[in-house]
């Protein structure tokens, strides 16, 4: 009886753990890309095509992003 309460204690533990460190990590993964955001924002495209090619652009980054990770 006791072994099973602390393996919950424990499980309860590393769930929070894990919990916590994926938080962490989309919180860095936005500002990231908020970051880039603001770049765009900075510069102030004069017209439709240049802010369109800058959003392409982050696009672009993204996804190249996302096969890097599913590759590994």
């Amino acid at each position: 009886m006791v072994e099973r309460e602390s393996q919950a204690a424990f499980q309860k533990e590393l769930q929070e753990k894990i919990e916590k460190k994926l938080r962490e990590n989309e919180i860095t993964l936005l500002e990231y890309w908020r970051a880039h955001l603001e770049k765009v924002l900075a510069m102030r495209p004069e017209g439709i095509a240049s802010l369109q090619l800058q959003i392409k652009k982050i696009s672009n980054m993204m996804e190249n992003r996302i096969k890097m990770l599913k590759k590994g």
